[in-house]
């Protein structure tokens, strides 16, 4: 129809021209030969013009850009992967759903990734987290509160431009309100190289790396309470830097990382006490059901005993993955194990303490999943203290957004009593909850 219009468009301009102006005439007299010829000629000249302004149209239209695509977003680790205890995957990323930036006509600003992200361009993807968790039993050592609100983690996530995203992670608990993690990422950089900078948690072993939410276990293994401060472990203000390295034997990951110096293991006294952390993962299949995950971590900083006295921490790590394809909903199977070694230097003599962990899970059922784990730790101030553990547990998913957890845990403590404790979770979440590290 566009075709047609544009086609009689100067025709019926042309016909209607002409009858004005035999009209005219037809007042004014008879035309003479030469009025004739100049009306034409007006005509024809009036007809050039206007497929000139439509060839000029065509043009501008067949030259105007698309909407640019939204190119997928890097891992926040080099090939970082999901959290542990769900399938794997080699990014962290997120579908995007609409950046704001400069630019644009008239200060219009640019959608990246389908249209129907212009509804929240302001809005990054945001999720709340409830980690809800009790204790029965008796432990005089080291005892858990019979029933808390153990944590609300809130999450902001977006893509900030075709070149860098941003996590913020935010943590509510009876302690205060704290930024657990917020960072941002450049994938793009030259050389293959991924680069974080922000608040985060040092990418030293596996279980540092993890969020409480993600953890397999209700609690955490002795040896992180022991050796890596806790909670938060290492957990700091600094910057990340790693590269993917492909071979023919294992995909290699290389981190190192610089931080300011203060966290649960750590402490700055002045502004050159920095802590650092230099990492090497692999990971290889070794069948289209079984995968290897290993590596090797390196920390180093000021401690608390003084400002001359520092801390150094070695750690290794393994996960083996089952999961047949042929029967991923009802079949999988994990085990990891890490293992520490803290040289602490303090005013008496240096401390090296000795600590790991062994863990189990398999899926027993659709949503049911059955696992165990045994722990031992010596103390990073004191290695003749030495704390043992086992633990039996079973959690139940209703759907990916709620999780139960029930752990048995027998714990051995070094200046006694034993506890025997049972332990629970519930965890529920709402909004869109992107990846952690896995």
């Amino acid at each position: 129809m566009v075709q047609i219009f544009r086609f009689v468009r100067p025709s019926l301009l042309a016909v209607t021209a002409l009858a004005v102006s035999s009209s005219a005439f037809a007042q004014t007299g008879a035309a003479s030969p030469q009025d004739v010829a100049a009306l034409k000629a007006q005509v024809e000249q009036l007809q050039k013009q206007i497929e000139a302004l439509q060839q000029q149209i065509v043009a501008l239209q067949a030259a105007a850009p698309a909407a640019p695509a939204m190119p997928a977003a890097a891992p926040p680790g080099a090939a970082a992967a999901q959290p542990a205890g769900q399938p794997p995957a080699g990014t962290t990323a997120q579908v995007p759903t609409g950046a704001a930036g400069a630019g644009g006509p008239e200060g219009q600003l640019p959608v990246y990734g389908n249209t129907s992200a212009l509804s929240k361009i302001f809005n990054p993807d945001m999720a709340v987290i409830g980690n809800f968790i009790g204790a029965a039993g008796k432990n005089d050592v080291d005892p858990m509160p019979a029933l808390r609100l153990d944590e609300a983690e809130m999450s902001f996530q977006a893509i900030v431009d075709p070149y860098a995203r941003a996590d913020f992670f935010l943590s509510a608990s009876p302690d205060g309100f704290e930024i657990e993690e917020g960072f941002i990422t450049f994938p793009t950089l030259p050389g293959g190289v991924l680069m974080k900078v922000g608040k985060m948690k040092a990418q030293f072993g596996k279980v540092n790396t993890m969020h409480s939410h993600v953890l397999p276990w209700v609690d955490e293994p002795l040896p992180m309470r022991n050796l890596l401060g806790g909670d938060e472990g290492l957990n700091d203000s600094g910057i990340s830097v790693s590269k993917l390295i492909l071979n023919p034997v294992m995909f290699l990951e290389a981190t190192g990382e610089v931080y300011n110096g203060d966290n649960d293991v750590f402490k700055s006294y002045k502004r050159s006490d920095l802590g650092y952390v230099a990492r090497l993962r692999g990971y290889r299949d070794i069948s289209e059901a079984l995968n290897l995950d290993v590596g090797t971590s390196f920390a180093y900083g000021h401690n608390d005993a003084g400002p001359e006295f520092t801390t150094r921490l070695y750690g290794i790590d393994a996960t083996l993955r089952y999961r047949p394809l042929q029967q991923a909903l009802y079949k999988k199977a994990m085990i990891r194990t890490e293992w520490f070694w803290s040289h602490r230097e303090q005013s008496a003599v240096p401390v090296s303490a000795f600590g790991g962990y062994v863990s189990a899970e398999y899926q027993l059922t659709r949503r049911l999943f059955g696992g165990g784990r045994f722990d031992t730790s010596e103390r990073a101030t004191d290695a003749s203290l030495k704390d043992t553990s086992a633990s039996a547990l079973l959690t139940y998913w209703p759907s990916e957004f709620s999780q139960v957890r029930g752990q048995y845990r027998y714990t051995r403590y070094a200046e006694g009593p034993n506890a025997n404790e049972f332990l629970f979770q519930f965890l529920f979440s709402i909004g869109a909850h992107g990846a952690h590290v896995f």
